[in-house]
């Protein structure tokens, strides 16, 4: 009940039709609301009622206010009270006479006390579960051993020895499922990272962010690669048979050359991350001019347009019309979901050539397609500097031109001609 709630207050799907970048979304919404981190496995398990025995005291708490309540205790009280002034049948009279039984203070006594009781081992139980401690004597480094090539290899150094906390873990960057679980007294983790971009490693005590690093892999060239939505999978890289330092538009052939199997819902990937980052993403525009090459009968195109950056993700996606409650959209904290949020603006025949304008000033955004302003919204945390381009589909992008310019009309980055 209380994660089904907590679906429809964050705009998204029932548990039941929930994909993966939706359970994503309700880890991201539960670890903002409360600073408490819940893996995406055991979001599923909560989705599912997958689990032997009653979550932890924090989790419980964490979805309940997620979902709108104070604390767990409220929600089941509040959950209880509802259905106990639900009417109920009549009693079925009866001739024989009743006795009035005489009240026995002993028994309100003894409920009183187990109820004391009660609550005073749950005290006791809580306490001894204290977070982590001397966190601030913890060390973190990484160091790249491949350059700036994909995959890349990283080793992290650590130290958490004088931490006090039951588990330790380092995730490589955003994604929950690239979670590695380290212990103490050993100080070395080698990890590989797949695609490029700027990371941000953490190191977790129980599920406190105790540090972070980052990891900047950027490649000063556009790379290509599909991946399927699906956790743990690995991206597959499309080398284009055209190769130059600018951008390539793809082919069907690209991507039989590539063994890609464009039969699994792959989202095929454009990016560019070059090794100059200097450019805030508070203040850009972006312009391109592209358009939808489908791979396989899509009944939704789809096609997004990102800029990538340090802290938060900046991107929009179009879609055609009728699809539009699809869409999803994200511009620093600032978190869009088609379904609970009208972006029916960014609807567009993607089968036609597209003039798509992603403008950010002082914070506040505004979408254009075709010359015409079809979205405007705004945020509060800046995602820090811009590390890179990107445009994802789930066909194929064709681009004339892609530009990056800063809101003085300085150029960033330019390709293609208008």
């Amino acid at each position: 009940m209380c994660m089904s709630e907590l679906c429809t207050r964050a705009g998204l799907p029932d548990p039941g039709h929930l994909v993966q970048r939706d359970m994503v979304s309700l880890c991201d919404i539960i670890e903002s609301n409360t600073g408490v981190l819940i893996s995406l496995s055991t979001v599923k398990r909560l989705l599912n009622g997958q689990f032997s025995r009653l979550p932890q005291t924090a989790t419980l708490d964490a979805i309940a206010t997620s979902a709108g309540y104070p604390n767990w205790r409220d929600f089941t009280r509040t959950k209880t009270s509802a259905s106990a002034v639900r009417p109920t049948a009549p009693a079925v009279p009866s001739n024989r006479p009743r006795l009035k039984r005489p009240f026995k203070p002993r028994y309100l006594i003894a409920g009183i006390a187990l109820v004391l009781v009660s609550i005073a081992a749950l005290a006791i139980l809580m306490s001894q579960k204290p977070g982590p401690s001397n966190i601030d004597k913890a060390h973190f480094s990484a160091t790249k051993v491949t350059g700036n090539d994909i995959p890349n290899t990283v080793i992290f150094k650590y130290n958490v020895d004088s931490v006090s906390a039951d588990s330790f873990f380092i995730q490589q960057s955003w994604d929950r499922n690239r979670r590695v679980r380290v212990y103490k007294n050993n100080y070395t983790l080698t990890d590989i990272y797949y695609e490029p971009g700027y990371h941000t490693a953490k190191l977790f005590a129980d599920d406190k962010i105790i540090r972070t690093i980052p990891i900047s892999i950027p490649t000063d060239r556009w790379i290509y690669f599909a991946g399927e939505n699906i956790a743990g999978s690995l991206p597959q890289y499309i080398t284009p048979a055209k190769k130059d330092t600018g951008m390539v538009n793809l082919s069907p052939d690209d991507l039989k050359n590539s063994k890609i199997d464009i039969e699994r819902s792959n989202h095929y990937v454009s990016a560019y991350f070059p090794s100059n980052i200097a450019y805030s993403s508070d203040n850009f525009t972006m312009t391109c001019r592209v358009r939808f090459r489908p791979v396989k009968n899509a009944p939704c195109p789809m096609l997004m347009c990102e800029v990538y950056c340090q802290n938060y993700f900046m991107y929009f996606q179009s879609t055609p019309k009728g699809c539009t409650g699809n869409l999803t959209a994200q511009f620093g904290d600032n978190e869009l979901n088609g379904r609970s949020s009208d972006l029916s603006g960014m609807g567009a025949d993607l089968l036609e050539w597209q003039d798509m304008q992603f403008t950010v000033k002082d914070k506040k955004v505004t979408v254009s397609i075709n010359g015409k302003q079809t979205f405007t919204s705004a945020y509060t945390q800046s995602a820090g500097l811009i590390t890179g381009l990107g445009l994802i589909s789930n066909g194929l992008c064709e681009v004339q031109f892609i530009n990056l310019e800063t809101a003085d009309g300085q150029t960033i980055y330019s390709q293609g001609t208008k």
